[in-house]
């Protein structure tokens, strides 16, 4: 590695080498050979002639394009674009350098944009398979949480004051159920995306329509032809140069509304940790804090949403490309292309495989759950002992009241002399409610107070949950590694 340049951190620090390697040079280049590859199939076997009539393109020359889509000569590449300043037809030169039985036909009635722009959209198509399969196995370990810990009766908290119970797991649905939103997003994304094809420099495909002597349904057929060879259903029916920058626009809001999702995940464990409810995996040799030896710092989940802030600013790039381009097409968009794509991909990946990480290794305290949750308690309880009263002959109006003035009493106990919450101390003096102490403390058992949380949980880990994971079966299996 080289100290004395800059170095990305999503290369050094974040990104998986799966995701890396779908961005890397190798990975742009290999492709870009093989829809060359594909183009020149195509023609041939739409029957393109020369002047005389005879094949264009013969299986010799296929055959020795297919042997070299792998070895890039970069040397030989790298020193060309310096004379001629154009990355693609420096890789043509290059390629055909390797083939030269076959450089003749190399990009043959094809502009820039049939390499760039189709090995465009099939990494990002790459790049969404791989995001899909680390969000299902996120998925996958939130189930498991949220199933192990399905009764666990906590704090619910709006305006992050105390608020009703819920339980552990149900609050873990609420993130499972973001997720879900997202896989839908990545899944119609990806059966939506389509490849440019081969539609000549102001998209009319006016140079095939020269190559195929007039004949309009071989241009159609083409199109076809090759997206099929490339693994795609369709081309875009009409393009200028380039396929519309919207199709950016559209995939990085999908890793943009992951990001959102992650980062509100993080923030709840954050706010967890802060309480020692729940704490994200500590190594043993972990250091928190330069300072404080003592220190716990949620420091993955800061990192999710660091990361995470990143992709969702970073979604405004593509929109605001789209929206600035000019007619049938600007070259404007291309160095804000380069970086603002295959970085949005790379800081995701390194999202999902933290938030994988941190799932995986939750540490619950179930013990300061609870004496949290019944510090609270009582005052949650108020109206259930209040109609427990009121079946006892007591008026509702009066017990209302009094159970107001007796919860600010407590309250202020509880905050102005720090005392313990003696609620049912207060109420248990009180004459106007028939119940002891005892009586009471017996009715404050939390699981009377989470409503359907539990079996919220089971409906909706067996009803939504896991037909998708059933259905995704085979990402399963995945763990993730992180750098630092």
């Amino acid at each position: 590695m080289a100290t004395d340049i800059y170095s990305s951190p999503l290369s050094e620090r974040y990104a998986s080498k799966e995701m890396q390697y779908i961005f890397s040079q190798d990975m742009k280049f290999k492709t870009w050979r093989k829809l060359w590859i594909a183009l020149a199939e195509t023609e041939k076997e739409l029957g393109l002639t020369d002047a005389q009539g005879n094949p264009r393109i013969t299986d010799e020359q296929l055959d020795e394009l297919r042997a070299h889509v792998d070895d890039i000569n970069y040397d030989v590449a790298k020193a060309r674009e310096k004379e001629v300043r154009h990355d693609v037809m420096s890789h043509v030169y290059a390629y055909g350098k390797q083939c030269p039985n076959a450089a003749g036909i190399i990009h043959l009635g094809a502009t820039s944009c049939y390499v760039g722009d189709n090995t465009d959209v099939i990494l990002m198509r790459e790049g969404l398979e791989l995001v899909r399969k680390k969000l299902v196995n996120v998925i996958d370990e939130l189930a498991s949480f949220a199933t192990r810990y399905k009764d666990l009766p906590t704090l619910a908290f709006t305006h992050f004051q105390p608020a009703q119970p819920t339980t552990v797991g149900k609050r873990a649905t609420l993130w499972i159920q973001e997720l879900l939103m997202d896989l839908e997003d990545v899944e119609y994304v990806l059966g939506s995306l389509k490849l440019l094809g081969s539609k000549g420099t102001t998209g009319t495909q006016a140079s095939f329509l020269e190559l195929f002597d007039g004949d309009k349904e071989k241009c159609i057929e083409a199109d076809k032809m090759i997206a099929k060879k490339m693994g795609f259903e369709a081309c875009f029916a009409v393009s200028g140069q380039t396929y519309s920058r919207k199709l950016d626009t559209r995939v990085v809001n999908v890793l943009a509304g992951i990001a959102a999702s992650a980062h509100k995940f993080s923030n709840d464990i954050r706010l967890l940790q802060h309480l020692k409810e729940i704490e994200e995996p500590f190594e043993k040799s972990q250091i928190g804090s330069s300072a404080m030896a003592y220190k716990r710092n949620p420091m993955r989940s800061e990192r999710i949403a660091s990361l995470s802030r990143y992709v969702m600013i970073d979604a405004l790039n593509p929109a605001i490309t789209s929206a600035t381009q000019w007619f049938e097409r600007t070259l404007d968009d291309s160095a804000n292309k380069r970086l603002s794509v295959a970085e949005a991909f790379l800081a995701t990946d390194g999202i999902l495989d933290l938030y994988m990480n941190v799932v995986d290794g939750l540490v619950v305290y179930e013990k300061v759950i609870t004496k949290h949750l019944m510090a609270e308690l009582p005052f949650m309880a108020t109206e259930n002992i209040m109609m427990d009263a009121v079946k006892a002959g007591g008026d509702r109006q009066v017990l209302h009241e009094k159970i107001r003035e007796l919860s600010m009493k407590a309250g202020t106990n509880v905050k102005e002399r720090g005392l313990d919450n003696n609620l049912l101390e207060l109420i248990a003096e009180d004459d106007d409610f028939p119940m002891t102490l005892d009586e009471l403390k017996a009715s404050m058992n939390p699981a009377r107070y989470v409503g359907r949380a539990p079996s919220q949980v089971e409906e909706f880990i067996v009803g939504v949950v896991r037909p998708v994971l059933e259905k995704n079966k085979d990402l399963l299996g995945l763990t993730a590694e992180i750098n630092v």
